[in-house]
Parts: structure tokens; C-alpha cells; sequence
């Protein structure tokens, strides 16, 4: 196995052009696991850790720009407070010395159904920014993932950044295993409200072939909520309003069973953390007030 390591960014793209084989790694906490297990035989292991322009964050017009390389910890330290959901995210995966090696362009890089973060980007309109020595783009984090384990990324480009505006309302992120952390989702839900423009984002994980949002819940709940008036008064919610939204988020999914859970399982779940979810949330909201 050759083991390419740049120095730079530019470094970095050129290796990926030369091979575009090459498995990129950053943490390692997925690229390792599948080596170790022999489900990943890689001719090539593209190392960016000692890329600097990967391990930083900055603010862009009012959206925060998170490189590739920054950990989970950091995320959660320094972040915390810009962005809520996807903090509450970072603290349920694995072990702290996970988080401290794991980071939020590895977890899109690897494209799985469970990948803990994607429910948060998918709720906060999250933006992916890929590059190659043909330039950088942008891919809406709702049309990044293409497939299981699958994006919309070319063999030629690298994950530089994820940029994200922080939601103007509360967050909320659960998750659902046989225990907190350390253990691949059964089922995942993040949510987000964006009272500036009346709307609502929502992200499923692990109980669809991608990570996908819940459309008809978002249009629901937002209509709700603007049809009686509560964006601005921030009065209690109807009655069964919180309900009808966890059964259309669970209507969104298309589960399968496993060794894990089965569909029927994920589908209950679901349906159970969008409603309490959007309870914390909109008691968070009224709280602001």
C-alpha cells in the first residue's frame, strides 16, 4: 500500500488528480476500521493531516465555513454555541479519543446512511465545498449524498470545507442505539427552525439508503406554524401538531431491517424523536422570547 502525505493543499489536489484511487484519510476512525476488518483494501491512502488549510474554521458572510480537518471536539468546544445541533451530534459519537480524531468531512467523505453529523447539516441547509486542480465548487449537503456510501463528489476532488449558516432558532438532535455514543445510530433525527424565513429543516439518518430530509414534515409544520400565527407569538403549539410531525417524518424513511433494528422499529422511532425533538425545540423558542 503507498502512503502519499502533502504538506499543502495544493500538494494534496495534485496527488488526487495523479491518483484518484487513493482513499483520503483524516481521522481514520471509518478508513482504518474497514482496513482492519478487510472490507477496504486501498492501493493507496491519501493522508491530509498535515494539511493545514483542512483544520481550520472561519465565519463567511455570516455562515460558518468548517474545514474538512477540524475534529469533533473542536466542534463541540468551539462551536457549541453557533452551532447547537450539530455540537449535540459531535458529543454522541464514539469515545472522546474518537471525537478527538474523527471530523465532519471524513463523516461526508464516507457517505454512510448512519454518519452522525448528516441529520444536522441536512437541518441547517448545510453547504459542502469540494475542489480539484479544476477548481472549487459548491454541492447543497441534500444533493451530496447519491447513494449508500455514495456522492456526488468526482474521483479528482477533495472535501475542503462544510459551510453552514447557523439556523436563527433553536436545534435539536437525537439519536437512538443501544447506548448513547459509541454505537452506529439504529435511527437519527435533527431539526432546526429558521424563524427569519418561516421555515423548518429536518435530517434522517440511518433509515434510508442516504441520509435524506422530510419534505412534507417541513412543509407541514412551517405552514402550521405560520398559518396560527406562533413565529411571532410563540404561544403553545395545537394540540396534536407535534404528532402529525413525527408521523410524517417517519413517512419520509424507507428502513430496512437488520442486525441492528428492524424497519418497523426505525419507523416508531423516528416517529417518536421528531415529536419530542420539535417539544424541546419550541420550548427552547418560547423561552427566547
Amino acid at each position: 500500500m503507498e502512503f502519499l502525505r502533502p504538506r499543502t493543499w495544493d500538494e494534496a489536489l495534485q496527488m488526487r488528480s495523479a491518483h484518484p484511487d487513493a482513499v483520503a484519510i483524516a481521522g481514520g476512525t471509518d478508513v482504518m476500521v474497514g482496513i482492519n476488518f478487510g472490507h477496504l483494501r486501498p492501493s493507496r491512502l491519501l493522508d491530509l493531516t498535515r494539511v493545514g488549510e483542512l483544520q481550520d474554521w472561519s465565519t463567511e458572510d455570516g455562515a460558518v465555513r468548517l474545514g474538512a480537518g477540524v475534529s469533533y471536539t473542536r466542534v463541540i468546544t468551539e462551536l457549541g454555541d453557533r452551532l447547537p445541533g450539530l455540537a449535540m451530534a459531535a458529543r454522541t459519537i464514539g469515545s472522546p479519543q474518537i471525537r478527538n480524531r474523527g471530523t465532519v468531512g471524513g463523516n461526508l467523505a464516507t457517505a454512510s446512511p448512519a454518519g452522525d453529523a448528516h441529520p444536522a447539516l441536512l437541518a441547517a441547509d448545510a453547504v459542502v465545498e469540494v475542489a480539484s486542480l479544476r477548481g472549487s465548487r459548491r454541492i447543497p449537503v441534500t444533493d451530496f449524498f447519491t447513494g449508500v456510501k455514495r456522492t456526488a463528489m468526482d474521483p479528482d476532488e477533495l472535501i475542503t470545507a462544510v459551510l453552514i449558516t447557523p439556523p436563527s432558532g433553536p436545534q435539536q438532535y437525537s439519536k437512538i442505539g443501544t447506548r448513547n455514543a459509541m454505537v452506529i445510530a439504529v435511527a437519527a433525527f435533527g431539526l432546526a427552525l429558521h424563524p427569519d424565513r418561516r421555515a423548518v429543516g429536518t435530517g434522517i439518518g440511518s433509515a434510508a439508503p442516504t441520509p435524506r430530509r422530510a419534505p412534507a414534515a417541513e412543509r407541514f409544520l412551517a405552514g402550521e406554524l405560520t398559518a396560527a400565527g406562533l413565529w411571532d407569538t410563540r404561544a403553545e403549539l395545537p394540540p396534536g401538531t407535534a404528532r402529525r410531525f413525527g408521523e410524517l417524518v417517519a413517512e419520509a424513511a424507507s428502513p430496512i431491517d437488520d442486525v441492528r433494528g428492524t424497519a418497523r422499529y426505525r419507523l416508531h422511532a423516528l416517529s417518536v424523536m421528531a415529536r419530542r425533538a420539535l417539544t424541546w425545540a419550541w420550548a427552547d423558542y418560547q423561552e427566547g422570547a
